[in-house]
């Protein structure tokens, strides 16, 4: 009898662990899992995993190893000797690296050796600051230097050039490579300084060749991105390009140099590629790129210069997202995933059987504690007659015969995907979790619905878009689930503008607002901001330029400032004192309006965060504060 009634509890007490949701305090405590590479063995994977420390209000790595068919990870101390090194030259006898190198004067104390207490800083043109940092007058450089030598000290490619390569502030090793034949260095820089550099995207690649100390410009003709250069296993230059200069969305495409000829792979293709993959043979590329709601896995074939038609297709399908592409075994690309309610593993995808095994399973236990929500796919038709795929996330549990309050989810960019990955903050499970129904629509500006789609949100910030985000929410609140009555809108970047905007036209849909680093105000924007050539290309050019239709269109009829005397709703604003994408000043006008408008507000500001809120302290503050607010007003 006594077994019996053990054997029950044990199974109400496994029913009952089942049934906890997520939070914020399990969110950070899940590992983040990074695929750094095939070992040389092609045996196994080598991977890192990241896990924050609240308490000591930092993050740390452990590494492992895992059998490309799966098994037990091992853990390792050093990575160096399991992976190869990019940096060493095909040949073995050159190494590469990079380093900030001091190329301007723009400190007082850089210009007066005797003021060296000054803290002054002079400038003479624009890029005084990028993302989060102050130009200080460092560039990255890249050298190379004898392997396992001592000959002569590194060589800087591109000395005394006020130029960055890595570009900052993401670039890494993706941004450089070996030629074949190890006589030249590939990389990727935008040759342009102060004003210049603020006002393009024109970067470029270019060939440094180490006999006769020449760089050679190799995409000077394509006036957009050129990036990411790669040479096939039969030595062919491969890159992703975009054409339009200023335009940071524009399609990106899969360019080989073949025998002297660019051949635009992807071309022909409505879609822009995220990352790619040459095939063992060389004969094949595969890579990823968002579509309809979802990124996934992709394969076009290379023909050369022969009669074959170059034909792209799509490889994976499911409301999962395949991300970095790690590398092959036998029959197997390795790759990570993500889905709305799980961060990312690694997995590996057979070809011929078309199946997934997953390899890594970091987080289970968590996960296994966990009663997770649902989320679903609906088609909403738009004022324009046009179908958008709107996701819509159910709380855990979920009881269609119970009333729920809804977020309308308003994605950043304006042009970004919205598709089936985890967020650390934006987390669409964690909002579910706390009770809310997420509406999430992939309004205009997404990528994965086609290039016009994607293009439509430019100079037309205020138009349909929100027409899109309107249908979005209005559909889904006549489901019996949805509390009419309760529903909020929230948003971070081109998201949180649209958070200001709604405010002015929601006409009382709205019980709530939440921006995080949002555009407010488009002329302060853009003389604040940094990289200007995003504000031309998306506002249509300067606030001052009275002859310029759209930017006269775009800062009059598009400009959330100018609507704040029909604000009537409680918002949260949320501010990084290191965002120099969207200033402090854009949060600070808007809860300067909301306050002296006498409309219920509360302003959350991080000194020491950039458009990101990067710390784990901060990040639970941030989220604390976040549902406390909804709690309140929602």
């Amino acid at each position: 009898m006594k077994k019996i009634v053990f054997i029950i509890l044990a199974t109400m007490s496994i029913k009952a662990s089942a049934q906890e949701i997520l939070t914020p305090e399990t969110l950070w405590k899940l590992g983040r899992v990074t695929a750094l590479g095939m070992a040389k063995d092609g045996k196994s994977i080598v991977y890192k995993v990241t896990y924050p420390s609240v308490e000591d209000n930092k993050s740390g790595n452990k590494f492992f190893t895992i059998p490309v068919n799966g098994g037990t990870p091992t853990p390792v101390e050093d990575t160096k000797e399991l992976l190869a090194d990019k940096n060493v030259s095909p040949d073995g006898k050159y190494i590469l690296s990079t380093q900030e190198v001091k190329v301007e004067k723009v400190l007082g104390k850089d210009l007066y050796p005797e003021l060296d207490k000054a803290d002054a800083q002079v400038y003479d043109g624009l890029d005084y600051r990028h993302w989060d940092t102050w130009n200080n007058g460092t560039h990255n450089h890249i050298f190379y230097a004898i392997n396992k030598g001592t000959k002569g000290k590194p060589m800087d490619i591109m000395p005394n050039e006020p130029f960055d390569s890595p570009q900052k502030p993401f670039g890494g090793e993706e941004d450089y490579t070996w030629s074949p034949d190890s006589q030249s260095i590939i990389y990727v820089c935008k040759k342009k300084a102060g004003t210049a550099y603020a006002v393009s995207t024109n970067t470029d690649l270019y060939e440094y060749n180490i006999a006769t100390k020449t760089t050679k410009n190799l995409t000077e003709s394509n006036l957009g991105y050129d990036t990411n250069p790669v040479f096939s296993p039969t030595g062919n230059l491969t890159w992703l390009q975009m054409k339009r200069d200023g335009y940071e969305a524009d399609k990106n495409d899969l360019i080989v140099r073949f025998n002297g000829i660019d051949m635009n792979l992807t071309a022909n293709w409505d879609g822009s590629v995220d990352n790619f993959l040459w095939s063992a043979d060389g004969k094949k590329i595969y890579f990823t790129a968002a579509v309809d709601g979802a990124k996934h896995l992709f394969e076009v074939n290379f023909p050369g210069l022969t009669k074959i038609a170059i034909t792209v297709k799509q490889i994976t399908s499911g409301d999962f997202d395949v991300n970095d592409l790690v590398g092959f075994s036998g029959d197997n690309i390795i790759v990570t995933r993500t889905d709305m309610n799980h961060a990312a593993e690694i997995y590996s995808y057979n070809f011929k059987k078309k199946t997934w095994t997953q390899l890594t399973k970091t987080n289970q236990e968590i996960y296994a504690k966990l009663s997770l929500p649902k989320y679903e796919r609906r088609y909403v038709t738009t004022t324009d007659g046009k179908k958008m795929l709107v996701w819509v996330i159910l709380p855990p549990n979920f009881d269609k015969t119970k009333k729920y309050p809804a977020l309308l989810y308003c994605q950043g960019g304006p042009q970004s995907p919205l598709t089936q990955s985890y967020s650390f903050r934006w987390n669409f499970s964690l909002m579910a979790s706390q009770g809310y129904v997420v509406v999430a629509p992939n309004r205009r500006g997404m990528y994965g619905h086609g290039q016009a789609w994607n293009e439509q949100i430019s100079k037309d910030w205020g138009g349909q878009v929100m027409d899109d985000y309107l249908s979005a929410i209005d559909e889904v609140a006549k489901e019996r689930y949805v509390d009419k009555a309760r529903l909020g809108a929230v948003g971070a970047s081109y998201g949180g503008y649209s958070v200001f905007y709604l405010a002015g036209i929601h006409n009382n849909r709205f019980k709530t607002f939440i921006s995080h680093c949002g555009v407010f105000n488009l002329e302060s924007m853009y003389g604040t901001t940094e990289e200007v050539f995003f504000n031309n290309w998306d506002h249509g050019g300067p606030y001052w330029d009275k002859n310029n239709a759209a930017a006269q269109k775009t800062f009059s009829q598009f400009n959330p400032i100018k609507m704040v005397d029909k604000w009537n709703t409680p918002i949260l604003i949320i501010q990084g004192g290191k965002d120099y994408r969207v200033p402090i000043g854009q949060g600070q006008e808007a809860f300067q309006a909301a306050q002296l408008r006498g409309i219920k507000s509360r302003f959350m500001f991080f000194p020491e965060e950039n458009h990101w809120v990067l710390k784990p302290q901060n990040a639970l503050v941030w989220q604390r504060e976040f549902y406390k607010w909804l709690q309140e007003t929602l």
